[in-house]
């Protein structure tokens, strides 16, 4: 840290700190990887990779400025830093950004149109989507989706992340795509993937097949109806259910097995209303039998619990729901009866709530509608990005095994620092919850495809059984345009020929590699053993069932590691409603007008005093309150600056200058022990309120002595403190205000305070933290007795008595001569006294006006 004479601006200012110094750090390579140092030298970030779909909000500002002021501390002490920035720019949400923007709308059937010219946005609502080719659709999110990056990338350079801009991925990227596609390879390899024809939960607006970690409940209004069977003998059995659209589905009614009411039924068989299809009742478990009637209808399928019995009961299936969220043309077998066929004729084609309507219609023309239906709300499955209930409908997917591994999982979990350390509940639970494996394949088209073609025999059915493997060197392909080694592409899709698989992966699929992508696996052999396994995973607490969990499970299958050693949950943003901010709530508030209004570091400010996995509320307040700080930060250093700098042979001889160097030095072991442990909030509160009480207190006290021109030991030793304590200082703000940090450390040094040594306690003898409360005791009290009479803070003070236990007086006599000094006191008196609290008399001077009148 080579000082230089100051050169101090006139007027310090935050304006414009962020162009001049973003384009200085970018020229100088200060936040470059060297890659030169081994393993144990390095700190490595897997850096959540924003979905670059739209634009970034608020909430993002919050959590990224987390991780930087960690990759900034470990850089100051001495760490190589690996912090890259990915983009996870695949999935729904930029097909559906596409589809919004641009009017579009995929249809695979379309041949690729390479004059395909760009549409112009969409300007209004009610613009019917054109139908374009995959391939052409692919192309409008690749050119979408790399204009929103250079849009993030201005915001994240704005907010100062000291991100290696050298080191960028996309998911969708060629790289991302040989990744996942080998890794997808070798867990086939080793039959930890599968594909399986089986019930499955389905988007039937996104048309897709949806993970169990993509679910979430919501309050949906529905109804219960009672509704009969017919049993022998012209009995009835009803049951209630808010899914009558599902009778033709229906196979078989279920009760628990202590149930008395139904276990005289038990073996027997039921009519379904209506319908009239035979139907068993059978005992499981499951059945709730204070729920409704206590006897359930089993339908193929209407929720998880249908699947259940269907599986462990051994139940046909009767599939009446499409993919497209409509009745199927085909009545499902068993329903053959003429009466049963024609009314099964009226839902066909229907939606689920008119076949729902529909169905109670018949139902009440046949009387086996008992009452008319109680409308209720109740929790429905939704994928989280979807606005219709889910449905469940059979189609062939691929997986990834998870269950299987639960107890290597929760080890895992266990072996993985925490932080706050009460979030590892959270993905223990999920973990134990588990109740298949992990669903991979999604029907969409932005995405990485599955590395599979299949054979077609000669009726022109693919052979699922008999797939064809591209090797790992000719990664990546697209087998929906690649063609595999033995054909030609007029054998596609033809008796003999061969297909490809239709499917892409779940965008999880590809972001749970992320550690594995950022590091170079299988690509850049040097870089991978610096970093990898990673030491920081950063990311939201409301994803650890997906992303971590997810990448947890790669690592364990791949490398049979952890993939990182730490990770930091971050909370949410709440608006002033104290609810969640997100896009899809639309109660978001993008960032850059407030970087421009506050300034960067204000809002750095804000975001770090969120403490990790907590909530936080969006709080311009704090951001003044930030704002304030750094420019009390500039105007601090310009004043000690000013002073005269002290001679190569100064010391720090004075008590109240050993005292704040003490007391500083307890705020660095404070800070360094914080965020060493990912405690951010508490170390920027420690170094915030010892810098008040410096500006407050100890630079009143001490600058007379500062100024004096023949002041001595004295002089040096107050002018080598405050030089100290701000050197300090700065590199205590600089993880948090790396601006304003920068900028007055640039007065006056040569390089970075962001390569700069952090601080270590280095003061000798003191009193530290007692010394400086007790001086600032004093001063504030005669300060209060100048405010309290309306005085001037310069009038003179007649005299300040101040009583104590011995031990206080013996110290306040150490620092007396700077009291006196900086509260112009004539006389300051002090006494031992047998008193609990320190007692301080202050007599003011008579006022010129009160002399003369006497």
């Amino acid at each position: 840290m080579h000082e230089t004479t100051p050169n101090v601006p006139e007027r310090p200012s935050l304006d414009g700190l962020e162009a001049t110094w973003a384009q200085r750090w970018e020229q100088q390579g200060t936040y470059s990887f060297p890659g030169t140092a081994e393993r144990a030298a390095v700190f490595s970030i897997d850096t959540p990779p924003p979905t670059a779909s739209g634009s970034l909000h608020v909430g993002h500002v919050f959590s990224y400025t987390h991780t930087d002021i960690v990759a900034r501390f470990q850089r100051m002490r001495g760490k190589q830093v690996f912090y890259p920035m990915g983009w996870d720019d695949n999935g729904l949400p930029t097909e559906r950004r596409v589809q919004n923007y641009y009017g579009v709308r995929c249809e695979p059937s379309l041949p690729y149109d390479a004059d395909f010219a760009e549409p112009e946005p969409v300007t209004k609502k009610g613009v019917k989507p054109v139908d374009v080719s995959r391939r052409n659709f692919v192309e409008l999110c690749e050119k979408l989706t790399a204009e929103d990056e250079k849009a993030f990338e201005a915001v994240w350079r704005r907010l100062g992340l000291s991100v290696d801009w050298k080191h960028q991925y996309t998911t969708i990227g060629k790289r991302s795509q040989r990744a996942s596609q080998r890794a997808f390879l070798r867990l086939l390899a080793k039959d930890e993937a599968y594909q399986a024809e089986a019930p499955t939960l389905w988007d039937v607006g996104f048309r897709t097949a949806v993970a169990q970690a993509e679910l979430e409940d919501r309050e949906h209004p529905g109804a219960w109806h009672r509704i009969s069977f017919h049993a022998p003998g012209d009995a009835k059995v009803f049951i209630e259910t808010t899914r009558p659209e599902l009778l033709p589905a229906c196979v078989a009614l279920i009760a628990h097995p202590d149930d008395e009411r139904y276990q005289p039924l038990f073996g027997t068989t039921v009519r379904t209303p209506v319908f009239g299809v035979e139907v068993p009742v059978l005992a499981h478990p499951a059945a709730e039998m204070d729920r409704g009637a206590g006897i359930a209808m089993c339908c193929t399928f209407g929720d998880l619990t249908d699947v259940q019995w269907w599986r462990e009961l051994s139940l046909p299936a009767r599939t009446i729901i499409g993919r497209d969220g409509r009745v199927l043309a085909d009545a499902p077998s068993g329903l053959d009866s003429p009466e049963g066929l024609k009314a099964y004729a009226e839902l066909v084609g229907a939606t689920v709530h008119t076949a729902r309507e529909r169905v109670v219609g018949l139902l009440r023309d046949s009387g086996d509608l008992d009452g008319e239906p109680r409308k209720i709300v109740r929790p429905v499955k939704f994928f989280e990005k979807g606005d219709k209930p889910l449905e469940i409908v059979s189609s062939r997917q691929w997986f990834i095994r998870s269950k299987s591994h639960q107890d290597e999982l929760l080890a895992r979990g266990a072996e993985l620092n925490w932080h706050p350390a009460y979030m590892k509940a959270r993905y223990d639970d999920w973990v134990r919850g588990l109740n298949g494996d992990w669903l991979v394949s999604r029907q969409r088209f932005f995405g990485v495809p599955f590395p599979i073609w299949y054979p077609v025999d000669d009726q022109g059915e693919p052979r699922h059984d008999q797939p064809i493997l591209p090797t790992e060197a000719d990664l990546p392909i697209d087998p929906s345009s690649d063609v595999p080694p033995g054909y030609t592409a007029e054998q596609r899709d033809q008796p003999g020929g061969f297909t490809g698989d239709p499917d892409v992966m779940d965008t999880w699929a590809t972001s749970s590699l992320t550690p594995q992508i950022a590091c170079g696996w299988e690509e850049d052999a040097d870089l991978f053993a610096r970093t990898f396994p990673m030491d920081l995973r950063p990311q939201g607490h409301d994803i650890i069932r997906t992303w971590l969990f997810s990448t947890v499970l790669r690592a364990q299958l791949e490398q049979d590691t952890l993939p990182w050693r730490h990770t930091t949950l971050s909370g949410w943003i709440l608006d002033p409603d104290r609810k969640k901010m997100s896009k899809s709530k639309g109660n978001v508030v993008t960032p850059m007008g407030l970087l421009e209004e506050f300034s960067s570091d204000a809002v750095r400010y804000w975001a770090a005093s969120g403490r990790p996995g907590t909530d936080t509320a969006f709080d311009q307040g704090q951001m003044k309150i930030g704002r304030r700080l750094a420019t009390k930060l500039l105007n601090a250093a310009k004043f000690v600056l000013g002073f005269d700098e002290p001679t190569a042979a100064a010391e720090v001889t004075e008590p109240l200058d050993r005292a704040m160097l003490a007391a500083l030095d307890d705020v660095v072991r404070q800070s360094t022990e914080a965020l060493e442990a990912f405690e951010y909030t508490t170390a920027l509160e420690r170094t915030e309120r010892f810098f008040w009480q410096f500006c407050d207190d100890y630079l009143e006290l001490v600058k007379d002595r500062a100024y004096a021109k023949d002041g001595g030991a004295a002089t040096e030793s107050v002018r080598l403190a405050l030089r100290t304590a701000l050197s300090t200082m700065l590199r205590l703000f600089a993880p948090f205000l790396p601006y304003s940090a920068e900028e007055t450390w640039s007065w006056w040094h040569e390089g970075s305070v962001h390569l700069a040594e952090w601080p270590t306690p280095s003061a000798g003898a003191g009193q530290g933290d007692e010394l400086m409360a007790l001086a600032s005791t004093v001063i504030s009290a005669v300060r209060k007795a100048k405010s309290d009479s309306k005085r001037s803070m310069r009038v003179p003070v007649e005299t300040v008595v101040i009583r104590g236990r011995q031990a206080t007086v013996d110290a306040i006599a150490r620092i007396q001569a700077d009291l006196a000094t900086a509260g112009n006191v004539a006389s300051l008196t002090l006494e031992a006294a047998d008193v609990d609290a320190l007692d301080i008399a202050v007599t003011l001077a008579e006022q010129p006006e009160q002399s003369a009148q006497r």
